[in-house]
């Protein structure tokens, strides 16, 4: 496929309409000057990390990690399983579905000057909704203001996985008009995302142990119901999403191929490209993805390769 020259002004805009936060492109990203929230702290600032329960600050990462006592996360033998019981019941279609990890690249981070505001975390990556209410802002300008000195705030890998929110884990019964139970962990603002697509499905919020979740990340609730409608129906048909944009996708003969409705690209490079993308996201997580969570809630996979995200090499072509 052969693309026009590009405007990386309109990339830009295209790139920012996808991810519905700030973002930037061009050759500055690939030279390590993305303007992700750390990447432009002052070099003499403060530097905070966390254990579970008290943050640590010193004047380097090494210093702080070494207070904290850090150690380095491992992939558990603990395999996934879906933490919700099926509800009881003469279903047509069930599905019950696991921890999964939003496994964004750039970690948590922010930076505050005791007399300014806080760097936003999400800066030049959306983290598919994961970042929306992290804490790093507050404690950010809590910590510079209680030290008198420019703070950075820092998550480690392991810190996204154990305090990072997560996508709620569903349990569901179907009857084949559409009647039934949709179980899932308690989360707010989740409903407004299932009722309508399942109005006559019985919504049952149920709180369990483990990792935080949130309806801001990516897909959350309504693509199960998605899946849930395609199988009763016996086809995958167009989805349209809450924003507005519609997409089909079909897999045949190791190809996925996927149709959108977005309007007019801005950019074809960076619209493909996350077409791409969405479409690794969905398949990985279908087919691969799982966190190991045990009865207490504790996250035991703290690696990204514990994740079980696919590898580009392992994923059919697009």
């Amino acid at each position: 496929m052969e693309f026009p020259s590009r405007d990386l002004e309109l990339a830009t805009r295209q790139a920012t309409l996808e991810s519905d936060t700030p973002q930037i492109v061009g050759p500055q990203v690939v030279l390590g000057q993305g303007g992700f929230a750390d990447d432009d702290a002052p070099e003499n600032a403060l530097v905070a990390v966390r254990d579970q329960s008290q943050w640590y600050v010193a004047d380097s990462l090494h210093q702080a990690r070494e207070l904290a006592g850090k150690v380095q996360g491992r992939r558990s033998s603990l395999e996934p399983r879906p933490p919700l019981e099926l509800p009881e019941g003469d279903w047509a279609l069930t599905l019950r579905t696991c921890w999964v990890e939003p496994a964004y690249l750039e970690t948590d981070a922010s930076w505050c000057n005791p007399q300014d505001e806080p760097a936003d975390p999400v800066a030049n990556g959306g983290a598919f909704g994961g970042k929306i209410a992290s804490d790093v802002t507050d404690v950010a300008r809590e910590l510079a203001q209680a030290n008198d000195r420019v703070v950075r705030v820092l998550w480690s890998r392991e810190d996204t996985v154990r305090h990072g929110p997560k996508r709620p884990p569903v349990s569901v019964g179907l009857r084949a008009d559409g009647s039934g139970i949709f179980r899932l962990a308690r989360t707010d603002h989740i409903d407004e995302r299932i009722r309508p697509l399942l109005p006559k499905c019985e919504i049952e919020q149920v709180t369990i142990p483990g990792p935080p979740t949130s309806s801001a990340i990516r897909g959350a609730g309504w693509a199960e119901v998605e899946m849930l409608r395609a199988g009763l129906s016996g086809q995958a048909g167009w989805v349209t999403a809450p924003s507005g944009a519609s997409a089909k996708a079909t897999i045949a003969n190791e190809l996925i191929s996927v149709e959108v409705r977005a309007g007019s690209p801005l950019d074809w490079v960076m619209f493909r490209s996350y077409c791409i993308g969405a479409a690794h996201m969905a398949y990985s997580w279908v087919t691969s993805e799982g966190l190991s969570v045990d009865q207490n809630g504790d996250v035991h996979d703290l690696t990204i390769r514990s994740f079980g995200v696919l590898r580009s090499s392992d994923t059919p072509e697009i």
